[in-house]
């Protein structure tokens, strides 16, 4: 068994408020989890309104299978135009871990 997680941090385009930030990110969370049949949230930055933490998990039986998705996952989120990605934090872990 294959576990892995994407931690995006990502910088809001023209959000004033944090009502505004909820119509952004709130897209991005849904389609992740329904196009890739992922688990994601919000995880950090809640109470800026212009940086959104999120994060996404996804178990697997294969290790390249997993890798293909989160790969996917982050070319779907890096394409958004409403947000600009800073920086992703990837982990595996796997059989081997202890």
């Amino acid at each position: 068994m294959y576990a892995g997680t994407l931690s995006f941090d990502l910088l809001l385009g023209d959000v004033r408020s944090l009502k505004e930030k909820r119509s952004v990110v709130r897209p991005i969370v849904a389609e992740l989890h329904r196009k890739y049949a992922v688990s994601v949230a919000e995880v950090g930055d809640q109470d800026l309104y212009r940086r959104a933490t999120i994060g996404v998990a996804a178990v697997s039986g294969d290790a390249g299978h997993l890798t293909d998705l989160l790969d996917r996952c982050e070319r779907w989120v890096a394409a958004r135009p409403e947000v600009e990605l800073l920086s992703v934090r990837r982990r595996f872990h796997g059989d081997h871990d202890d």
